[in-house]
């Protein structure tokens, strides 16, 4: 029997090492590629745990991880410029897929027409960049060509099923209007026709102006806005000034860039679960 095991074990030793290196960039789309991955392997992330993409810096153990990868996935320009670059220069042997510009999703724009890079958060993207992460993988890995489709197959059903149960019960407070923090629900707005009064931050990386404030609050104060939406990783303070004296709600802290929440399979899901539990929470609150 042991000498079995042994022969089974060297016969499995080339298979297993087609699986290919594979880094992302954060933890949504981390997330993604380990429930396609499955058992095969795990992908790096180049943000750490409670790092906010929108302020990514190269480090040398990163950079490190990207000169071995044969594969890499990422959102896209818009979200970590700082990373376009370095795939260049760092990981020219490496098959870079932007998931946001190559999966055949939807990109939104701004208002200003710059290019909305939170496109995970559309969970109609998020089946579509299963089936490209799947694609990509096989592509790279033909061997396990059929473990990829098949952990796609599964990972697609799960969020079209939560898809029908958050339209559900999104659908009746299309008529509440809200506030967020920053510019980035829009894609999860849009799918799911929810009203957006205004954001406090209209740019990634740059914290409120006072005029922006001021503007803010009066939108608040002249308007039906229901909720304001705090953000975990940003400070809160500027919701208490928007919010004293004033008839509106206060959320609870969203977390859709995984700045506390864990990357892992079916956290993609559970993301997408606890953006609409804390909108449904606040504007249903009696």
């Amino acid at each position: 029997m042991r000498c079995w095991a042994i022969v089974a074990l060297v016969l499995a030793g080339p298979a297993m090492a087609d699986v290919p290196k594979v880094v992302t960039d954060f933890g949504p789309i981390q997330s993604l590629v380990m429930d396609v991955m499955g058992d095969l392997g795990t992908p790096d992330a180049l943000l750490p745990s409670g790092g906010d993409p929108h302020e990514f810096q190269l480090r040398p153990s990163q950079a490190q991880m990207l000169a071995g990868a044969d594969l890499v996935f990422w959102d896209g320009p818009e979200l970590m410029p700082a990373l376009a670059d370095a795939l260049t220069s760092l990981a020219p042997q490496a098959r870079v897929v932007s998931l946001l510009h190559d999966s055949g999703g939807r990109v939104r724009l701004f208002a200003d027409g710059g290019t909305d890079p939170h496109g995970w958060l559309d969970p109609v993207n998020g089946i579509l960049w299963a089936g490209k992460i799947a694609e990509v993988l096989a592509a790279r890995d033909p061997v396990h060509a059929a473990v990829y489709a098949d952990n796609a197959r599964a990972l697609q059903a799960s969020i079209a099923a939560l898809d029908l149960q958050l339209m559900a019960a999104m659908t009746p407070l299309q008529t509440k209007p809200f506030v967020v923090y920053h510019d980035a629900l829009g894609y999860f707005t849009d799918h799911y026709r929810l009203d957006v009064a205004g954001a406090i931050e209209l740019g990634d990386a740059s914290g409120p102006s006072a005029a922006r404030l001021a503007e803010i609050r009066g939108l608040i104060a002249g308007s039906s806005a229901v909720c304001v939406f705090p953000e975990i990783g940003r400070d809160p303070k500027f919701i208490a000034a928007l919010t004293g004296g004033e008839p509106v709600r206060t959320g609870q802290p969203q977390d859709f860039e995984f700045i506390a929440m864990a990357p892992g399979r079916g956290q993609y899901q559970a993301m997408l679960q606890g953006v609409a539990d804390t909108i449904t929470e606040c504007l249903n609150r009696p």
